[in-house]
């Protein structure tokens, strides 16, 4: 079942017009064509064929404004946001830092400039699930922002909205609901209801009442986003496909597959439309469709999904990226279904390689592989490979959302039938009475 996207917000491309005269009035037009081919091919999804006009860029701005100003602290930014896209992310976290550094300098340290840097290391770290150095990245970024603009401008929203986006992958939703409702107030009285922006807002308190089970609260909410993105920018909109694609999610978490099919096939169409057919958000539609079908327990039309968005995320991304990863975990459990364990197991065992590298052997992704991997293993009885995994997961996700999360009780009652088949039925019951605390405190 794939989970609705939540938008952290101010990951694009970056201006340099914005920092003085020497990029504006064009003193190299050689780099201003490698900046703007850079954004461009960005905007477009195409990251790789992005990076070289990124990192020229970069290089000439170094030579030819220096490597202290503003306008180069820019371009290294949009240089590191590309390294993330990519999933490169031990790469992406010095571009930052030096960012970060330069701004300072030249700005100072409570400057709205510097409040941006802040906030894409932060969205770094958050792909990471790195949590405990991305809040206070949030935290003084929206602080700075505050004390700059006041509490009610947007930028304010935008931080309140990323630092919601982080506390609702933390699993701690009662405190994302707020900063999201504030956001939202936020960009309805500054932007007007019908923003895109607020339809961004809209979409992630939908997503975040979807996750929790409030369906009622959660279907009003995403269908207003795409209401308001398909007035504001066009029903062929990427963002209305993205919309379109949540909505999906919605409809297919609560079985209602008949109306969920229609709205991943128009969100297909849009961004092969708009993006090409070779788009990694083309990928996600492909297997987003591909799912439902094998919830729909449609194997045969599920496969050549999965495997055309595979193809897509290993040429746009490149092999080792995490999206790519779990295109792998879904193309095994395909297998898996199937009965087809010697096609399945390969494909776990390289997703979950992936992961551990990209990720670190402490992000949550991480243990989803490792369940999936150990679920393999089960159904063949083979207890032994399967024990540490589930052990491994357990810690993971004990470290990532505390001990008496939801996710927490998923893996205690998976991990307590393993030991039940291994003839351990008291510390089955530990786990299982444990599991089920945890259940009714959120019930």
């Amino acid at each position: 079942m794939q989970l609705p996207r939540v938008f952290f917000g101010m990951i694009a491309i970056l201006s340099c017009l914005a920092y003085g005269s020497d990029m504006a009035n064009g003193q190299s037009a050689a780099l201003k064509k490698a900046a703007k081919q850079s954004a461009e091919y960005y905007q477009q999804g195409q990251f790789s064929e992005a990076l070289p006009f990124a990192s020229e860029a970069v290089r000439l701005a170094e030579k030819e404004l220096g490597a202290d100003h503003p306008a180069t602290a820019t371009l290294i930014t949009n240089l590191a946001a590309l390294k993330v896209q990519q999933g490169n992310y031990a790469e992406a976290e010095p571009l930052f830092r030096r960012a970060l550094a330069i701004s300072e300098r030249a700005f100072g340290s409570e400057h709205p400039s510097v409040a941006a840097v802040l906030f894409r290391l932060a969205w770094l770290y958050n792909a990471q699930s790195n949590f405990a150095e991305a809040e206070p990245l949030l935290q003084r970024s929206l602080a700075i922002f505050e004390k700059a603009f006041g509490s009610e401008h947007p930028s304010v929203a935008e931080s309140l909205n990323g630092l919601a986006v982080l506390y609702q992958a933390q699993g701690n939703y009662a405190e994302a609901e707020p900063l999201y409702r504030r956001s939202l107030e936020i960009r309805e009285s500054t932007l007007g209801p019908m923003h895109p922006n607020v339809a961004t807002t809209l979409n992630n308190l939908g997503a975040l009442h979807q996750i929790q089970g409030n369906y009622a609260e959660a279907g009003p909410l995403l269908q207003r986003s795409l209401e308001i993105r398909e007035q504001a920018l066009g029903p062929e909109h990427p963002d209305v496909a993205n919309s379109l694609n949540n909505l999906g999610s919605f409809h297919q978490i609560q079985g209602n597959y008949a109306e969920a099919e229609p709205l991943y096939q128009r969100s297909l169409v849009i961004r092969e439309k708009a993006l090409g057919p070779e788009h990694p958000d083309v990928a996600e539609s492909l297997n987003n469709l591909a799912d439902l079908y094998y919830d729909r327990g449609s194997c045969a039309a599920a496969k050549p999904l999965f495997g055309r968005s595979l193809s897509i995320l290993e040429n746009t991304l490149g092999p080792e990226h995490p999206r790519v990863a779990k295109s792998l975990g879904n193309l095994a459990k395909l297998y898996n279904a199937e009965g087809d364990h010697a096609e399945a197991e390969p494909l776990y065992r390289r997703s979950l390689e992936l992961l551990d590298k990209a990720l670190g052997p402490d992000h949550h992704d991480v243990a989803t592989a490792l369940h999936n991997l150990a679920g393999l293993y089960e159904a063949q009885e083979k207890y032994a490979e399967a024990e540490p995994l589930f052990r491994r997961a357990l810690a993971i996700d004990e470290l990532t959302f505390g001990q008496e999360h939801p996710e927490v009780a998923i893996t205690l009652d998976r991990y307590a039938i393993l030991l039940r088949a291994t003839g351990q039925p008291d510390k089955a019951a530990e786990m299982e009475a444990r599991a089920q605390a945890i259940r009714a405190k959120y019930e």
